[in-house]
């Protein structure tokens, strides 16, 4: 286990992959596969990036799955066990995961073969496309939606609910028109952030910091000089931030509330959503370009074989809350691109 460490951090960067959790070795069968390249496309263009294979590369002997915990990256540990183990299965060898601290040391370990397999939000899917050439192969759905809203909540919705809060199916509270969870609900009382403590994630997650910076920028705030920022590593985080007292407000993917509701039973009363951001693609599956396009299209299928099964919705809804996998649309997952370039980020 410190060889495969070793060998993934060298590539990634120690500081990126300080705190991982190697969850088994992280090897590539294919030996110098090259995994460089643009894809067919680039931000911006007119065509979506849509990824290359190698067709000359050697059938690979193990795999390596990377992923990036939204919360307990502990729990993650053992909540990918069953898909390792479905995934070597249907695929015929070892299918192994390894636990990366961010989103950029999981496209650096698909970009270097280092891992073939990513489970990534949709911004780093488009990136590792663009640099890499790696294939946007599948995308998530939850409760049959292939997109998102990203949320606002409160522990003061006196000041930011327009309505009396209202309970949703979930018994938790909503106000502003968001316990559908579509979006954009709500947005006309961001403009009362001003001046308040916010939690934000990483600049690289999309709904919990790229969208909701989006939507603050089009309410007239500037996120660097109108709120002061509170920034957070998860989800679950940043709702314990705002039900901490730390933060007024905080954002999160809708609803994150549910990660932290077995500790803080209480949290659907005590933090409020009140506006939600414009849909967001949803995150997915990259495949490395050091793949054979059999390869390919083998690990796609598997996973949407077993994301079909019972026990597959089980094991993925206890990763990402994922109930379905279906192929990715290039286009759509490029909106976040679109989104993070109109707020300064490349």
């Amino acid at each position: 286990m410190n060889i495969a460490r070793a060998r993934l951090a060298g590539l990634v960067g120690a500081a990126a992959l300080a705190t991982s959790l190697v969850l088994a070795g992280c090897g590539a069968s294919q030996e110098d596969a090259s995994a460089g390249g643009s894809g067919t496309g680039t931000a911006g263009a007119s065509a979506a990036c849509t990824g290359k294979a190698d067709d000359g590369a050697k059938a690979p002997t193990q795999l390596t799955l990377a992923l990036v915990p939204s919360g307990d990256a502990k729990k993650l540990v053992e909540t990918v066990k069953p898909l390792e183990e479905a995934l070597t299965s249907r695929l015929g060898i070892p299918v192994k995961g390894v636990i990366t601290q961010d989103y950029q040391a999981a496209v650096e370990a698909i970009g270097s073969n280092q891992a073939q397999i990513g489970m990534l939000p949709s911004l780093q899917m488009s990136q590792a496309c663009d640099k890499y050439g790696a294939v946007p192969a599948l995308q998530t759905q939850r409760n049959g939606k292939s997109t998102y809203a990203a949320q606002f909540m409160t522990n003061n919705p006196d000041k930011y609910c327009a309505d009396t809060p209202v309970k949703g199916e979930n018994g938790m509270l909503y106000c502003n028109g968001t316990e559908s969870g579509t979006g954009p609900a709500g947005l006309d009382s961001l403009p009362k952030m001003k001046g308040a403590t916010v939690s934000l994630l990483q600049a690289a997650s999309p709904a919990g910091y790229i969208f909701p910076v989006a939507a603050m920028k089009t309410a007239g705030l500037d996120v660097d000089k109108d709120v002061k920022v509170v920034q957070v590593t998860a989800n679950d985080a940043s709702v314990l931030a705002v039900y901490n007292g730390d933060a007024e407000v905080g954002t999160s993917y809708w609803d994150a509330r549910s990660v932290v509701e077995g500790d803080t039973p209480d949290v659907g009363s005590k933090v409020v959503v009140f506006a939600l951001t414009d849909e967001i693609p949803n995150d997915g599956v990259s495949l490395s370009s050091g793949l054979s396009k059999e390869w390919q299209t083998k690990i796609a299928d598997a996973m949407k074989d077993y994301a079909s099964t019972p026990d597959g919705v089980k094991a993925l809804t206890a990763i990402y809350q994922i109930t379905g996998l279906v192929d990715a649309d290039p286009a759509k997952l490029s909106e976040t691109q679109r989104v993070a370039a109109s707020i300064g980020l490349g």
